[in-house]
């Protein structure tokens, strides 16, 4: 098994960010919604967090699905954020979706919403404890939360071959970003034993494909 290869943590390159809002997550990223529904049935309302949001499109796809919700995304990219305000504008979702350019760890507050999501942000981040943590002390006990990344393979030759395989077709900006944001994900072990450290083992870890975990539960 290969060490974990951290990669910047931020993606400041307008060109970067372009390339990858223009990309097409839409099947990812409406999977995601879904499987939100999926895990909590009864969920219906109020507000969420979207803890690296980028461009904002899980934002706008989940004020879609939940009318009773306003959201907050939340990025450390300006970049990023820029699109996604122009993204949530075009929606016509400007008054259900808020998005605010910050880190993590700098978000003000605690127990401040009632759901919270984070789409492939924690590989990015070089402690990955301080994500957990944060997570917990910004939800009120008996919220809700999903949260999806990347899988580290077992060698730089396993994660060319994902990258072959699934995004044979894309610009090389965004192969490149894929083979590093793999090389900087965790396994499933060290996310099981991140949450053990944080006493947060109420949340479960599935793997349901050959490139990603999710991370859902209740958290109180």
């Amino acid at each position: 098994m290969m060490d974990r290869i951290l990669e910047p943590e931020l993606m400041d390159d307008p060109l970067q960010a372009e390339v990858y809002a223009r990309a097409d997550f839409a099947e990812e990223n409406q999977g995601f919604v879904d499987r939100f529904r999926e895990y909590f049935p009864d969920f219906s309302g109020g507000r969420v967090l979207d803890l690296g949001c980028g461009p904002a499109d899980i934002p706008i796809r989940f004020a879609r699905l939940y009318p009773a919700c306003q959201v907050v995304g939340i990025d450390a990219s300006a970049p990023m954020i820029r699109l996604g305000e122009q993204a949530v504008k075009q929606a016509g979702l400007a008054d259900r979706i808020t998005l605010s350019c910050e880190r993590i760890d700098a978000v003000p507050g605690a127990r401040i919403a009632d759901a919270a999501m984070s789409n492939s942000l924690l590989h990015h981040l070089p402690n990955p404890l301080q994500f957990w943590h944060k997570l917990w002390l910004l939800v009120k006990p008996g919220s809700p939360v999903l949260v999806m990344d990347l899988l580290r393979p077992d060698s730089p030759e396993e994660a060319q071959a994902i990258v072959d395989r699934y995004a044979a077709g894309e610009p090389d900006i965004l192969r490149r970003d894929f083979y590093n944001s793999l090389l900087a994900a965790f396994t499933e072990d060290e996310v099981t034993t991140q949450l053990a450290r944080m006493n947060l083992t109420r949340l479960l870890i599935d793997i349901p494909d050959d490139r990603h975990w999710v991370v859902g539960g209740v958290i109180y």
